[in-house]
């Protein structure tokens, strides 16, 4: 077992002020503190990352994590199956990159502003994006079954009942939350010199040549084998079977368990499909919809 690092104190130490916050604060005042504190975590973390991994909540990051962690687990004979946090891997191997995983949900508000560039123009960035219908969805099913409530409300999310299109289709946590998020990274993208933009609906139709991608802007000169167990590893049903076996353990990663083990719209990984949005919605919302993001969306993403 890894001893504690200052990361991890760091993390102990926003954990106490979140929950002093919380209990001591009025409510407004509470949430202000803890999402500076969480904010002061990811600044402190950023400069030691050798690539920054940036995402809108389910946009895929669990399952392009589980890839990277395999691949570098198996290349460099670190124990299978553990997921990369951040530096873990790196304090075993010093080879393997520090990686630095963020939804870009708190950084602003230590910082005082939300210009990505300025943010994060000095770091190596990975921009994971995924249409923002299909991840309004997932993000639907994220909220509704594992959600903790606090986190509902230092993010903004909803705290009553929606049905699934008043929350995709709302302001608040909806696809305008998600086109908001895209834009502001559109208006900077011209500006980085070291940023790369995976799809995740390219991961999905070549997960293969993707990986390979992303690794070679990591500085690694993958294997084809590498590549290939990597993605078999990953791939949704044993990604699937992984969380049904974690079910109902106290100590492994939240991030592959079910809320809810005999309810399938618990579980992290979900359905995963491209375009699976409109299963959930009438034709005239679908419309609705599409007519939105072709309003709002810079086009720089191709999802118009």
């Amino acid at each position: 077992m890894q001893l504690p690092t200052i990361f991890h104190v760091r993390t102990g130490m926003r954990q106490a002020v979140s929950l002093a916050a919380a209990l001591a604060l009025p409510r407004e005042a509470g949430i202000r503190v803890e999402r500076k504190w969480r904010g002061w975590e990811e600044a402190e973390k950023l400069p030691h990352a050798d690539a920054v991994i940036v995402s809108f909540g389910k946009s895929g990051r669990t399952w392009f994590r589980v890839m990277l962690s395999r691949y570098f687990a198996r290349k460099y004979g670190l124990k299978e199956g553990s997921l990369m946090e951040f530096d873990e891997f790196h304090r075993q191997d010093a080879r393997i990159p520090v990686l630095f995983f963020t939804h870009d949900n708190y950084l602003k508000d230590y910082m005082g502003h939300d210009r990505k560039f300025d943010l994060y123009g000095k770091s190596r960035v990975i921009l994971l994006v995924r249409d923002p219908r299909d991840t309004a969805v997932s993000q639907y099913f994220q909220w509704r079954h594992r959600i903790v409530p606090r986190k509902k409300v230092i993010n903004g999310y909803p705290l009553g009942e929606l049905d699934v299109y008043g929350f995709i289709a709302g302001e608040e946590a909806g696809i305008p939350r998600i086109i908001e998020f895209m834009n502001a990274w559109a208006r900077d993208l011209s500006r980085f010199q070291d940023l790369m933009m995976v799809k995740y609906e390219d991961l999905k139709a070549d997960t293969e040549g993707q990986l390979a991608r992303v690794l070679r802007f990591l500085g690694e000169a993958p294997s084809a084998d590498g590549i290939a167990d990597a993605a078999s590893f990953a791939s949704i049903g044993n990604m699937r079977r992984m969380e049904q076996e974690n079910a109902g353990k106290l100590t492994f990663n939240t991030r592959l368990k079910p809320a809810d083990a005999s309810d399938p719209s618990t579980f992290k990984v979900r359905r995963a499909k491209v375009g699976g949005w409109r299963d959930y919605v009438t034709e005239e919302q679908a419309e609705a919809l599409d007519a939105m993001v072709r309003g709002r969306l810079d086009p720089v993403f191709g999802y118009r």
